[in-house]
């Protein structure tokens, strides 16, 4: 549960996120310290939770199932006692500059886990646990022993935040697979507050979706309404639970069920607080939270493996392209806004016409990428890049991948190597799908390369 945003996205972690809760909610007119005062206590409050995770004291709010009324976990939602009228936006600009944004997030999962086990939370109950989506460091021994001694004991749903979920793809994708691996849930938070939450929905394929509170307290708007077809589609298509947050009224609360909305959380249900000592529960009710479709998570090395799930067909450079341009037509024309990855092989053909029409496109789309040898981490205006080594396999790929909210296409060929005939009469093995899955896996393994902002 997000009420207030830190402006710089790279500033944030996942401590000050729930601190910008409280001051918003319990200290709306508190006088703010001064800029010397402001610093100060910045460094003190990242030296006490780096020191000690016990200085994070974690609330926890009720998440309901709402056709019954049953708990089925808490969200732990982290405080500092100590410097509750502290300016966010100081400690995370000081955090980023000591270059221990990694080092808060990881203090404040251990918090939140070490506080859930001395609670003894119930091993019915899912616990949910923010998390930053770009931190590129392995777990600390605390959260290892933390995260083992919580195995078995309930279940934990890593809930990514929505700040720019695209400025680091690789990292992102590598969050959400070391928390499958490790038995977690993912969950996608304030879905409709940012662009980049709706984009990332099919990379991501979290298994719960939470609903920004501005989509359950008011009726949507034409923009809104896209988000919420979208929030419809991939949970159709792959089985997600809806979690509307913010329902503080019976109002909120028939609009959360209109939107599809399986869970709730907001004041109606419960205030943030510590643990109950009984929790009104049911056997089995983790089961309302659906399975991922199989092959949700899949990241091939390279968007040519998928031969193995495919068989491809074979084309000439010519038949290619023009497939290739269908694909760039429909996101010219579109309305439905996408993630267009494309690989070029080699910078060469990615010309200066190529590349001015990537830069009209990316200034439509949510995100727009080229990849290829001797292309760099913005190869045109707007463009993400990455600049492969000539001398690896994934220069022979051709691929190009469009995934909307309603549209997903994919052209992934592979070089046959000829050298006897004209250029244009070069053989490529191809597949062109529209199938969901593959599309997405192909465009997340395109993805994991850019270079992050």
């Amino acid at each position: 549960m997000r009420v207030l945003r830190p402006p710089n996205a790279d500033q944030a972690g996942n401590v000050g996120n729930e601190l910008k809760t409280y001051c918003s909610i319990a200290k709306k007119d508190t006088f703010m310290p001064d800029d010397a005062v402001r610093e100060r206590s910045s460094h003190e409050a990242i030296s006490s939770v780096l020191a000690d995770v016990n200085a994070v004291r974690p609330v926890f709010q009720p998440v309901i199932e709402l056709a019954t009324g049953t708990v089925l976990g808490y969200e732990a939602l982290a405080r500092w006692p100590e410097w509750p009228l502290l300016d966010l936006d100081s400690v995370f600009s000081t955090a980023a500059d000591l270059g221990v944004v990694d080092d808060l997030d990881w203090a404040c999962r251990t918090g939140a886990v070490d506080a859930a086990l001395a609670a003894g939370m119930a091993q019915e109950l899912c616990l949910f646990v923010n998390v930053e989506p770009h931190t590129a460091t392995g777990p600390t021994d605390a959260a290892k022993r933390a995260f083992a001694a919580a195995e078995g004991r309930f279940s934990v749903v890593l809930e990514l935040t929505e700040r720019s979920l695209l400025a680091d793809p690789a990292v992102l994708l590598a969050v959400v697979a070391d928390g499958r691996r490790a038995g977690c849930r993912i969950a996608l938070d304030d879905i409709s507050v940012h662009p980049d939450t709706v984009t990332m929905l099919e990379f991501v394929a979290p298994d719960i979706i939470k609903l920004d509170r501005s989509l359950v307290q008011r009726d949507p708007n034409r923009a809104q309404a896209r988000v919420i077809a979208a929030v419809r589609a991939h949970s159709e298509a792959t089985g997600a639970t809806v979690l509307a947050e913010g329902i503080e009224n019976d109002e909120h609360l028939a609009r959360a069920h209109s939107l599809g909305a399986v869970l709730g959380q907001g004041w109606l249900f419960g205030r943030p607080g510590p643990l109950p000592e009984s929790v009104r529960t049911a056997p089995g009710a983790l089961s309302i939270l659906s399975e991922p479709v199989a092959n949700s998570g899949l990241v091939p090395n390279m968007p040519s493996d998928l031969f193995e799930l495919v068989a491809p067909s074979i084309g000439t450079k010519a038949f290619i392209r023009a497939i290739s341009r269908q694909i760039e037509d429909h996101a010219r024309d579109t309305n439905d806004s996408l993630a267009l990855i494309s690989t070029f092989q080699h910078s060469r053909w990615f010309s200066p016409s190529v590349a001015e029409q990537y830069a009209l496109l990316a200034t439509k789309h949510a995100f727009v990428a080229a990849v290829g040898v001797g292309l760099g981490g913005e190869p045109a205006p707007g463009v993400r890049g990455a600049d492969l080594d000539p001398t690896e396999e994934f220069t022979r790929e051709w691929t190009i991948t469009a995934v909307g909210q309603h549209y997903f296409s994919a052209l992934i060929a592979r070089d046959l190597g000829d050298t006897d005939c004209a250029d244009a009469d070069r053989r490529f093995e191809f597949v062109h799908t529209h199938n969901r899955q593959l599309v997405v896996a192909a465009a997340r393994s395109l993805m994991r390369r850019i270079i992050p902002m």
